[in-house]
């Protein structure tokens, strides 16, 4: 199995990619060391300063990073599509073995890592989204954006009705947070899995399953869409529209992200925040990567980022093991002992060194260690590793 030759990569996608892993690692330092999803964010940090960072990264990044994944996602299924029907192999087995490889892999890391896992959630959409391959561009886009928006619309609707007839309804806390704290403080790895495997039930459940597939799979087709229009293999023939989308998407994401800082910090308010907030400002960060990428200088300055984005889920979990031996009782156990803006710290030196680790690995290697194992499983062939 001959691999991917650097002239057949899309630069800009990997640099997305990258762009996408550094988000989510910001996002998911929140949750490596405290217990995000059972808290109010708005009243949890005393200082005044990490109040004000986590504004920050809740306006620009929470609910942006994993829908620009998403897009990604879709955009490089059918990237692969292409390739695989292109050698007279059959897509749908080839994609089957892939999703279910990523399926295996997100449960190994849910359960024995970290429960914030979107591997598994990605590989299960990823089985539907093989229902739609054969749509056009036109209307994976336009399915993607009904399938959406509808849902969501009445969603938030819904919660706004609810959030009037309750006005002080809010956050609650469904454990005893210091008991939840002292458990992945000091826990032993069996205690820790033990409280892990409740939290990543918490968040993935048949209850939840509908409302990921709602946000997901649209995002996915969008992405599929965009890559039938061969938008990002052209970016020059695109510029003007693309800047134009990129500037509106910017501005219209920024300032749905604001609203529970200008209206409400209710259900209803940090809903419509997220749902239709993040995916605009992800489509907002793509575009404007994209056109930066054809900018000689600008794309000097991004292209450490296409190293990262080239081993995007081998970064991915390095960095979950990195973050949980760091916080977690059967590591340093520094869990609830670290402020947001220590956290942001630890994001961005192990991001840069992911950016020389990756750029080193790269060097001798065409692919990252797991993307070697995803492509050897997906193709049921050794692929060829090391650069000669």
């Amino acid at each position: 199995m001959k691999p991917i030759t650097e002239n057949n990569r899309i630069i800009a996608i990997d640099m997305m990619r990258g762009f996408a892993i550094f988000g989510i690692f910001l996002v998911n330092m929140l949750s490596f060391h405290t217990p995000f999803i059972y808290i109010d964010p708005y009243t949890w940090w005393d200082s005044g300063i990490d109040r004000n960072l986590y504004t920050v990264i809740d306006i620009f990044v929470q609910a942006s990073f994993y829908p620009l994944f998403a897009l990604l996602f879709g955009y490089g299924v059918m990237i692969l599509r292409e390739r695989v029907m292109a050698k007279g192999l059959s897509f749908p087995i080839i994609a089957f073995r892939r999703f279910t490889f990523l399926l295996i892999l997100g449960l190994l890391h849910a359960l024995l890592i970290w429960h914030g896992d979107i591997l598994v959630t990605y590989a299960v959409i990823g089985f539907i989204f093989l229902l739609f391959m054969k749509m056009s561009a036109k209307s994976l886009i336009i399915t993607g954006i009904v399938m959406y928006v509808l849902p969501n619309i009445l969603l938030s609707l819904l919660l706004l009705v609810a959030m009037m007839l309750e006005p002080g309804s809010g956050v609650t806390m469904f454990v005893n947070i210091e008991s939840y704290i002292h458990t992945y403080q000091q826990g032993s790895f069996v205690e820790i899995t033990e409280q892990r495997i409740e939290d990543w039930y918490f968040t993935n459940n048949f209850g939840t399953l509908p409302l990921l597939v709602i946000t997901i799979l649209p995002l996915f087709l969008i992405g599929a869409g965009v890559q039938k229009l061969k938008l990002f293999e052209h970016i020059e023939l695109h510029q003007s529209i693309i800047k134009k989308a990129a500037v509106f998407t910017l501005i219209a994401g920024l300032a749905i992200k604001a609203i529970p800082y200008v209206w409400d910090e209710n259900l209803a308010a940090q809903y419509i925040q997220d749902t239709f907030g993040g995916p605009l400002l992800a489509i907002g960060y793509s575009l404007s990567i994209a056109t930066l990428a054809t900018m000689n200088k600008l794309r000097k300055i991004l292209e450490p980022l296409a190293y990262v984005g080239r081993l995007s889920i081998s970064n991915y979990l390095l960095q979950s093991i990195l973050s949980t031996l760091l916080f977690y009782g059967y590591g340093l156990g520094f869990y609830g002992k670290v402020s947001i803006i220590e956290g942001t710290v630890i994001v961005i030196i192990v991001f840069i060194f992911q950016i020389f680790l990756s750029k080193l690995w790269m060097k001798h290697y065409y692919y990252g260690p797991v993307e070697w194992l995803w492509r050897a499983f997906t193709y049921m062939k050794k692929p060829e590793l090391k650069r000669k």
